[in-house]
């Protein structure tokens, strides 16, 4: 085995309570533990960046869902990235940097076979969690893939201004869309979708009921909704929809933190009249255009044609301000976590 000088310590966080509605700070607890060392086929990885993503609200409950549920006493996971500091793997050296998805921990063993090998001189490491990483394929799979997007579609997408949605809109933009629209919850977001993003408009859902903000921006209807948030931006949607139109569910922010049943969209019958097809997605489910996507975004991030933002915080005791911060929207674009 090669390494190099270990650390003494590992702080990682676990989930000590199972939140009911919004998470408090007392459903977690930042642990110091022993440094994990790497068995056969194995490596040891100091975490660089951490990602926190609105999904893991829903690993945080005991409910049967498409992942297992976080275990109460135990370290959380995440999308990281980071350095190899020990190795017990053929092919891997001290060294190498790795995508990989044991976050919320400074240092993490990680099976060589469930890494992947990234190179920081192709990519700032951070990018790889974010435009680059499963939030990037994730809005490639959704639009292109689930919602079946062609040009000349005009698209419009919720939480618009986040890792995914602002990913979303460019690359409908780029893929030739007729309109792009997203709405955001601020008026700062709403520039930065219009002037940086270049979304043809932009709405700030708390100004007014969304319904009437989307069709004064898409007056002529929407081919394709990418949903991140559910609720009234759904039926929202589902109001403007025109024929044959698609909507890619990939997430409903909206509700994650409900204690009560949400009902659905009122106005479901207009999809007899419309035709559409609404369809949830993972993107797990897509990993086969992997190659493909890194191949074209990764042109079009190279070039300046599609820009991202990240909102970094620094240190793993910001781990959890991070997560809460997603839940409330503070970010721009994707959030990391600098360890």
């Amino acid at each position: 085995m090669t390494e190099t000088q270990l650390p003494a310590v590992n702080r990682e966080w676990h989930l000590v309570s199972r939140p009911v509605g919004w998470p408090k700070p007392e459903d977690f607890a930042l642990v110091e533990a022993e440094v994990p060392q790497p068995g056969e086929g194995q490596v040891l990885v100091r975490n660089a960046y951490v990602s926190v993503d609105p999904y893991m609200r829903g690993r945080m409950s005991a409910a049967k869902s498409y992942v297992a549920p976080f275990e109460l006493g135990k370290v959380m996971q995440g999308g990281a990235v980071g350095e190899v500091i020990a190795s017990n793997a053929e092919g891997i050296e001290v060294g190498d940097h790795l995508l990989h998805f044991f976050g919320w921990r400074e240092y993490a063993v990680v099976d060589a076979k469930q890494a992947v090998k990234v190179d920081p001189q192709a990519a700032p490491l951070s990018t790889y969690l974010g435009v680059l990483g499963m939030t990037g394929l994730t809005a490639y799979a959704g639009l292109l893939r689930t919602a079946a997007f062609k040009e000349g579609d005009s698209v419009f997408v919720s939480g618009a201004a986040g890792a995914v949605g602002s990913q979303v809109g460019q690359i409908a933009r780029l893929k030739g869309a007729s309109r792009v629209i997203g709405s955001a919850g601020s008026d700062e977001k709403v520039k930065l979708l219009v002037e940086e993003y270049g979304f043809d408009a932009a709405f700030n859902y708390k100004n007014g009921p969304v319904g009437e903000q989307l069709r004064a921006a898409a007056p002529d209807g929407v081919d394709v909704y990418f949903d991140n948030v559910g609720g009234d931006h759904l039926e929202a949607a589902i109001g403007s929809l025109n024929r044959d139109g698609r909507i890619a569910v990939c997430g409903m922010i909206s509700v994650y933190n409900s204690t009560e049943p949400v009902p659905g969209p009122k106005n479901l019958a207009r999809l007899i009249q419309t035709r559409g097809r609404i369809q949830g997605f993972l993107v797990g489910d897509h990993y086969d255009l992997q190659a493909q996507f890194v191949q074209e975004v990764g042109a079009w991030v190279r070039s300046g044609e599609l820009k991202y933002s990240e909102t970094v915080l620094e240190g793993i005791e910001n781990n959890l301000e991070a997560f809460f911060g997603v839940l409330r929207g503070d970010n721009v674009g994707k959030m990391i976590v600098k360890l």
